[in-house]
This record gives C-alpha cells, sequence and structure tokens, in this order.
C-alpha cells in the first residue's frame, strides 16, 4: 500500500489577480500582471524573488538579521474573499491587491490565510506553489493606501489580522495566469499535539 504525504482536496482557487512589487526599495505597490512566468526563483520580475533571501525581523529569534537563507517568501498570496472582508472592516468597498502588494489573489478557497504549511497549490500546467506560513499584517501597505484612500492606510494592520494570506515559494516552474485554477493539497499528517 503506497502512503501519500498529500491529499488532494475538495477546494480549487481560481486566480482573480496577478502582480509583482518590482522594487520593494521604492514601494510595496506591486504592478499587475496577466501571466506570470515562475521559475524555482519566484515569480519573473519580482523583488521577493531568488532562491535565497536576507532573514529579516520574521525569523530573528533563529538568525541575525541579513543572514542568507533559503527564501520561502517569495509570493504573497490572499484570499479574494479576505481582502473584501479588510476592506470592509476598513470602510472600504474594495482594496486593491497592487497596494498591499500581492503576488497573487485566490477566489474559492476558504479560510486561506490558515492553510496547513507545506500546502500546495498546483496550476493546470503543474506549476506549483508551497504555502510556508501566514502572513503577518505589516504598517507597510499603509502608505500606498493612505496615498489612494486619505484616512484608511492606518487601519490596514488591525484590519488584516488572521486575513494577510500566506506567504509561498516554488516547488515546480510553469506559469499562472488570469482565471486559471488552482488545486489545493494538503498534508495527510495529523496535527503537532505535543504531550
Amino acid at each position: 500500500m503506497v502512503v501519500a504525504a498529500f491529499e488532494l482536496s475538495s477546494w480549487q482557487g481560481r486566480i482573480t489577480w496577478l502582480g509583482v512589487v518590482e522594487d520593494r526599495e521604492a514601494a510595496l505597490e506591486s504592478a499587475p500582471r496577466q501571466v506570470m512566468p515562475l521559475s524555482y526563483a519566484g515569480p519573473e520580475g519580482e523583488s521577493h524573488g531568488g532562491v535565497t533571501r536576507p532573514s529579516c525581523s520574521r525569523v530573528m529569534m533563529m538568525y541575525p538579521r541579513y543572514t542568507e537563507i533559503r527564501n520561502t517568501r517569495q509570493l504573497t498570496i490572499l484570499s479574494a474573499e479576505e481582502l473584501a472582508r479588510i476592506a470592509g472592516t476598513m470602510g472600504l468597498d474594495h482594496l486593491e491587491p497592487a497596494l498591499v502588494g500581492a503576488t497573487l489573489v485566490v477566489e474559492g478557497i476558504p479560510d486561506l490565510s490558515h492553510l496547513p504549511p507545506s500546502s500546495r497549490l498546483q496550476a493546470e500546467d503543474g506549476a506549483t506553489i508551497v504555502i510556508d506560513v501566514e502572513n503577518l499584517p505589516c504598517v507597510l501597505p499603509a502608505r500606498p493606501i493612505e496615498n489612494r484612500h486619505p484616512g484608511h492606510g492606518k487601519a490596514f494592520k488591525p484590519a488584516a489580522s488572521g486575513l494577510r494570506g500566506v506567504i509561498a515559494w516554488v516547488e515546480r516552474e510553469g506559469q499562472l495566469e488570469l482565471g486559471g485554477k488552482l488545486r489545493l493539497f494538503t498534508p495527510t499528517q495529523r496535527p503537532w499535539q505535543p504531550a
């Protein structure tokens, strides 16, 4: 009997937005794309790309800042439904994914921000993205949001708590396209239960 490490879930997502942050030093805002080629270094043209990256505040308890580590933060994936909830909490009708530095927005997968780490999203051509962890809200989107929606920038961080999506990396190269489908595979192991 073959035991698989992953199972195909009954959930399938649809890509509703694609974009890349071309220069994160200049601005977090992402530029929209219709098609997104993926290599092992991440999305083509993405400033957060690369096979490795310098460590940041998220992993300071393990590494001194700027230590070279594997890049598991090549993509920022958000849920269309969760993004709508964030906008509503902020008092906005709509919040543009570009303003929060999104790489990919997916519709149809509930509770996307809390997918189990190591879950996979697989495109129709076989391109596969591995979920690392929840993307914790930060203050960086405040400026582009404030520029577009005066008086709302500071509201993003508290409104996005638990809804900011996930960070991910490319396991298999391929291409993503607007309107494309993504199959969700989740790990078969039981949740951790320390004694």
